[in-house]
């Protein structure tokens, strides 16, 4: 489903850009770090976060990643959410501070967060550049 040409921006160090639907049918973006491995698309959220109460209500997921070297080529993945994962070790954002900070801890956690890990499987592509 996603052309050979496109799979180095699912490996980099881009951020992808989530959209969820809100509760009102109003469209909410956010940058997030996240993980692919050939089949999924993965990222971390707090179970207090709007888009994780987003997903809960409507799993249609929309996910935007632009190339870090060339602002007009980026791939748009349409898809929704396979299944939400707990975290209680932290092990997948851990391994996101890893990629993205190259530190093996995660900085930002904070007593009582419950991390979850959002599932993506990938419906449709597009691709431009």
């Amino acid at each position: 489903m996603i052309d050979d040409q496109y799979v180095d921006l699912l490996t980099s160090n881009a951020l992808a850009h989530v959209a969820t639907i809100g509760p009102k049918g109003e469209p909410q973006v956010n940058p997030v770090w996240f993980g692919w491995d050939g089949t999924y698309l993965r990222f971390s959220q707090t179970t207090t976060r709007q888009k994780y109460r987003n997903l809960k209500h409507d799993p249609r997921i929309a996910l935007s990643i632009v190339d870090p070297g060339n602002p007009y080529r980026y791939l748009e993945i349409r898809g929704h959410v396979a299944a939400i994962e707990p975290d209680p070790e932290r092990a997948f954002i851990d391994s996101m501070a890893k990629k993205y900070l190259g530190q093996d801890r995660y900085p930002w956690h904070q007593p009582g967060d419950e991390r979850v890990v959002i599932v993506v499987l990938p419906e449709h592509t597009t691709q431009m550049g």
